[in-house]
C-alpha cells in the first residue's frame, strides 16, 4: 500500500509504515494522518500481523506539524483556532489512539529528527528506538508559545519524569538519541546503520508474543498510574485470572515442561 504521503508494506508478519514526505522532513498534514490512519487500518485487518515498525522516509522521522498559513489566519471557512481544534479532533489525536489501540505492539524506529508532535508519535509506540543520529525536540513551549500536543504530555512525563519533562517543554533543548535511551525517553539508541535491523529484530521478537499481549500491557501499565498499591494488585489478580484460561497460558507451560519455545497462535 502505496500514497502520496505514506508507504505501508509486510515483511511476513511484520508491517512496517513508513511517513513518505522527506522533502519536508514528514511533517504532519491531515491528508498524512488520514493516510496513515488508513495503512493502520489495513494491518488492523490483516490477520497476518504482529507487529508494527513505524519510521520515517529520508533524514528525518518526523519534523511535526507543518505550519500552514491557515494555522495563523484560517482557511476563510474557518478560523486558525477552529481548523486547528478539527484538524487534531478527527486526524491527529485519533491517529494517536488508533495506535493506542491496537491489538498487536508497535515499535517506533527514529530514523533522524522527532520535532513537535512527532515526539508525541515517536513515544506512542510500545517500544521506541532510534539512530545515534538523532534528536528529539520540543519546539512548542519556546518557538511558538504552544503545549506539546498528540499525547506528548502524557507520555513524555511517564518516560522521563516530571523534572526532565518540564524542562524538555519549556527550554525546547535538543535531546540526542544516546541521552534519550540514558534517560528512559526511549528504549535502545542503534548505530545509524543497524537501525532497520534492530527495529526488525525487536519487531520479531514481539511477533511471537500470545495476542492481545499488547494490549494487555498498556492497560495494566497505564492503570498503574492511577491505582493505589491495593488496586493494582486486585487489578493484576483479575486479569491473571481470565488469561489463565487462554490458550496461550496452557502453549506456555507445556513448551516450558517440554524444554520449548512456546508457539503461540
Amino acid at each position: 500500500m502505496t500514497t502520496t504521503t505514506v508507504d505501508l508494506e509486510f515483511d511476513g508478519a511484520i508491517a512496517i509504515l513508513r511517513l513518505n514526505r522527506p522533502e519536508v522532513l514528514n511533517s504532519m498534514t491531515s491528508a498524512l494522518a488520514k493516510d496513515a490512519r488508513a495503512a493502520i487500518a489495513k494491518v488492523r485487518n490483516t490477520p497476518s500481523a504482529r507487529a508494527l515498525i513505524i519510521t520515517g522516509e529520508g533524514r528525518a522521522f518526523c519534523a511535526g506539524a507543518e505550519l500552514k498559513d491557515e494555522f495563523l489566519e484560517g482557511d476563510g471557512k474557518q478560523s486558525a483556532s477552529e481548523q486547528l481544534n478539527t484538524t487534531m479532533r478527527e486526524d491527529f489525536n485519533p491517529w494517536i489512539k488508533d495506535i493506542d489501540e491496537l491489538p498487536i505492539p508497535v515499535v517506533a524506529a527514529v530514523n533522524g529528527v522527532a520535532a513537535g508532535a512527532g515526539v508525541g508519535l515517536a513515544l506512542a509506540a510500545d517500544i521506541t528506538i532510534a539512530a545515534r543520529s538523532a534528536s528529539f525536540i520540543l519546539t512548542f513551549c519556546p518557538k511558538l508559545g504552544l503545549i506539546p500536543d498528540v499525547g506528548t504530555t502524557w507520555y513524555l512525563p511517564r518516560r522521563v519524569g516530571l523534572a526532565r519533562a518540564t524542562a524538555l517543554s519549556l527550554l525546547g533543548n535538543k535531546l540526542g538519541a544516546e541521552t534519550a535511551a540514558e534517560w528512559g525517553l526511549i528504549w535502545q539508541c542503534v548505530d545509524d546503520a543497524l537501525l532497520s535491523d534492530s527495529a526488525m529484530q525487536i519487531a520479531r521478537a514481539l511477533a511471537r508474543l500470545p495476542s492481545g499481549m499488547a494490549i494487555e500491557m498498556r492497560r495494566s501499565l497505564k492503570q498503574s498510574h492511577s491505582n493505589s498499591l491495593g488496586a493494582q494488585l486486585d487489578y493484576e489478580r483479575e486479569r491473571q485470572c481470565v488469561l489463565i484460561e487462554s490458550a496461550a497460558f496452557r502453549e506456555g507451560v507445556n513448551a516450558f515442561r517440554e524444554k520449548r519455545q512456546p508457539v503461540f497462535d
